[in-house]
């Protein structure tokens, strides 16, 4: 783990997304943070000596999941497939598959396995997997604010967690996509899915992976506005599942009351035509119960304290 020493600094962007607005100051205190997203092999001794079972791994209970067809309890998770020719970028169905038998060992298939991948980060990772691996090590998610601070490596107010260009002088800096999405990865970063955590150059902090490979779970509720700015979110329920925090739910899918959580960094899919989230401001909404190929996490412990909006 690294340590970061905390401080205050700009949250958020008012460039880009609206979820990402706006712009607001807020203080971390110091913590330690994994220096890279957790990794298949590291996950395997936690299954070896837990004998956890993911998400994923389990048949799904259809009374959470209102009007779902028998045929489509089975356990699985979601899986990129490249689409073939032009397809509507509204329609996530064109490039994402609920394969039965895809989980973290499976990251692609039933039929794929992890050899030679030990060192890539796990991925078909639901919120409640990252976190009972957290609590196995002794840890925490990060909240998204120190995420983001953690994501800057000391840099505020610039576009990328290491400047202000994507690529500079041409140089790859995190896993991401070249190409027109989601047909043809051209693979100029040299990785068409993940990469070993250590491919890429460390940030300001000396920590890996912080944008691009995967998508990292966070602690926070997902709202469509910072907190700087609560009085124009919307869909902010309380009480998700029972529980006593807020959280988000699906507005096009009102009938599955699944709450949200908050997604960082990122992944290999993130490209210049389409999701272009490979910023530390950059956020994302994810139901707690999903598992994809994509998402991961990395842990924290922190020295006591916590963090204010100002």
């Amino acid at each position: 783990m690294i340590f970061v020493a905390g401080g205050t600094f700009w949250m958020g962007s008012d460039r880009h997304y609206p979820e990402e607005a706006p712009a607001h100051r807020v203080h971390v205190d110091g913590f330690l943070i994994d220096e890279t997203p957790v990794t298949n092999g590291e996950f395997s001794d936690f299954v070896a000596a837990t004998n956890y079972r993911t998400f994923a791994e389990m048949v799904p209970n259809p009374e959470d999941y209102p009007g779902i067809q028998p045929e489509m309890l089975y356990a699985g998770s979601l899986v990129f497939r490249p689409s073939i020719g032009t397809v509507d970028l509204h329609d996530w169905t064109q490039w994402w598959s609920f394969l039965e038998g895809a989980n973290w060992r499976h990251p692609y298939g039933p039929r794929s396995s992890l050899e030679g991948m030990e060192d890539h980060p796990v991925v078909h990772i639901s919120h409640h997997d990252a976190v009972a691996y957290a609590r196995w090590r002794g840890k925490d998610l990060p909240t998204e604010a120190e995420w983001e601070f953690a994501a800057r490596g000391g840099l505020d107010r610039v576009e990328f967690a290491w400047g202000e260009e994507l690529t500079p002088g041409g140089r790859h800096m995190a896993n991401t996509w070249q190409g027109p999405f989601p047909t043809a990865n051209h693979a100029q970063d040299g990785y068409v899915y993940t990469s070993p955590v250590r491919a890429f150059p460390r940030n300001g902090y000396g920590l890996y992976d912080m944008i691009g490979n995967v998508w990292e779970w966070t602690s926070d509720w997902y709202a469509p506005r910072h907190e700087a700015d609560l009085s124009k979110a919307c869909c902010i329920p309380r009480n998700p599942r029972g529980g006593g925090e807020a959280g988000s739910y699906d507005p096009c899918q009102p009938e599955i009351r699944i709450p949200r959580k908050v997604l960082k960094g990122g992944s290999h899919l993130c490209a210049p035509n389409y999701c272009r989230r490979y910023r530390p401001a950059a956020r994302h909404a994810e139901a707690i119960d999903t598992s994809t190929s994509h998402v991961g996490f990395r842990c924290v412990v922190r020295q006591g304290g916590h963090n204010e909006v100002s």
